[in-house]
């Protein structure tokens, strides 16, 4: 099977966690375990698992089980559904039940933390409705700014982002890419004053098109300004209005997670860990909730700081450990790859080595017969000699020379002729 088919046969499958957990003040910590979310998980369904297990909604047996699937999840919500609210038509919330694998389309209200446009026929909302479950975001416009007054008509981001589409074509294409919030009275978003070409055009428009225009890049510097989903308006709210020990499905980044404001402590806000790369972290329960930016901690159950088990990360931000956990992982990963390749090129290399030598040794081979093969043919034909009486003469003459030098050297070789001291060693 390959990664992807992996990948795809197991995407509706997660880990599950063991993390202590403190719901009555004073009371020891239990052993529970949460649902934790891989990087496509649908966050929507997730979170509303794991309030419904940190309530004791619903439970995850066996107490062994290490990861769970979504068909046994959502009969266990189902279940829960049909029992919390017993004769009222709960359609809606199990038709969209299954559509939680994808996420939910919520369209948040500018206004009220607890504020969201219905989607078609608000399956979405009634799911929570029914699971007594508080749907609450923090990305909230302050009524003491100046965007206020035009936010509070736009009211949602949905009709936010029709006005900024409406007028870009009144700007034809200029809105989105140059124009600021400071356009309309001359002065660029440094402070200088411009030429005056935003004023010539403005004056070109009817008086509608450019209030519409105005309120659009108003809607614009605080969609741009306010990327992660929460202003510090937003966040005094919810911790103004949350009640210690209660647990809500928070929106933000596009992402649904479980906000807890623990009945002891610091009163503080806190976001339950749900990251697959905290999956063996048990001493990082919940990140701190107390920055617009994702410069927050983690703590455990008992709400202290902590790390990961290596210390490696020490004094960081929860963003930062996030992010420097997952660079390590697809490291390991590019290395894993990066060590197959290099075995597959040496592979290969060792193969056209092999194969050279046998070519070598195959040519070695035919080399020797064809030697063989010649030596034997010569043998096999017979040498002729012819007579010639000089070449006779000459052995006769060689021989009585040869015969007088046999005589010379033994008669050297005598005792009186052997080596004195004195003589030279020719060598």
């Amino acid at each position: 099977m390959s990664n992807n088919a992996l990948g795809t046969a197991r995407a509706d499958v997660w880990l599950l966690k063991e993390i202590e957990w403190r719901a009555i003040p004073n009371a020891p910590n239990e052993k529970i375990k949460v649902i934790m979310q891989t990087l496509n998980g649908p966050c929507s369904f997730i979170a509303l698992c794991n309030i419904l297990i940190l309530r004791g909604d619903i439970v995850i047996l066996p107490p062994e089980r290490r990861e769970v699937a979504y068909e046994f999840l959502s009969a266990l919500v189902a279940e829960y559904l049909l029992r919390a609210s017993p004769g009222v038509d709960i359609a809606a919330a199990l038709t969209i039940l299954p559509l939680t694998q994808n996420g939910l389309d919520l369209n948040p209200l500018f206004t009220g933390l607890s504020l969201f446009r219905p989607h078609g026929d608000g399956g979405a909302l009634k799911l929570f409705e029914h699971a007594n479950i508080k749907l609450v975001h923090g990305w909230l416009v302050d009524p003491t700014s100046h965007e206020y007054s035009v936010l509070s008509t736009t009211q949602d981001y949905d009709n936010s982002t029709d006005l900024i589409v409406a007028a870009d074509s009144i700007t034809k294409g200029q809105l989105v890419e140059t124009w600021t919030v400071s356009d309309d009275v001359g002065e660029s978003s440094n402070g200088h004053v411009q030429s005056g070409n935003r004023h010539d055009e403005m004056q070109k428009l009817s008086a509608e098109e450019r209030e519409k225009v105005r309120n659009a890049v108003v809607v614009q510097h605080f969609l741009e300004t306010t990327q992660s989903q929460l202003t510090y308006h937003g966040l005094f709210q919810l911790s103004s209005e949350l009640r210690p020990g209660e647990l809500v499905a928070l929106f933000r980044n596009s992402h649904l997670s479980v906000l807890h404001k623990p009945a002891f402590g610091d009163g503080g806000l806190y976001t339950l860990v749900t990251d697959h790369v905290f999956a063996h972290e048990s001493s990082i329960v919940w990140e701190k909730l107390d920055d617009i930016e994702g410069g927050s901690q983690f703590v455990d159950a008992d709400l202290k700081p902590s790390v990961p088990v290596g210390g490696d990360y020490a004094g960081a931000t929860a963003e930062t450990v996030v992010r420097a956990i997952e660079n390590e992982q697809n490291a390991h990963q590019n290395n894993a790859e990066d060590e197959a390749f290099a075995r597959q090129l040496q592979a290969e290399e060792d193969a056209r080595a092999q194969q050279l030598y046998q070519q070598q040794q195959q040519q070695n081979r035919d080399r020797r017969a064809q030697v063989e093969t010649s030596v034997e043919h010569t043998r096999q034909q017979p040498q002729q000699i012819e007579y010639d009486p000089r070449q006779e003469r000459r052995y006769s003459d060689e021989h009585q020379r040869n015969s007088g030098f046999t005589q010379r050297a033994n008669a050297y070789h005598t005792p009186e002729k052997r080596k004195k001291k004195g003589d030279c060693n020719i060598m």
